[in-house]
């Protein structure tokens, strides 16, 4: 009986990372700003 909880608990915590990893495949308007913001800073230093 306990094989089959660790198993269950196993695939549960599986599922957990991939559907975590494949949360958020696209960059947000934030994310894009972000990077627009540090490429400008970069341009500016040099």
């Amino acid at each position: 009986m306990m094989k089959v909880g660790k198993s269950i608990i196993a695939v549960l915590a599986m599922i957990a990372l991939i559907v975590g990893l494949s949360g958020c495949p696209k960059e947000g308007p934030l994310e894009k700003a972000g990077k627009k913001i540090d490429k400008t800073i970069e341009d500016i230093k040099k």
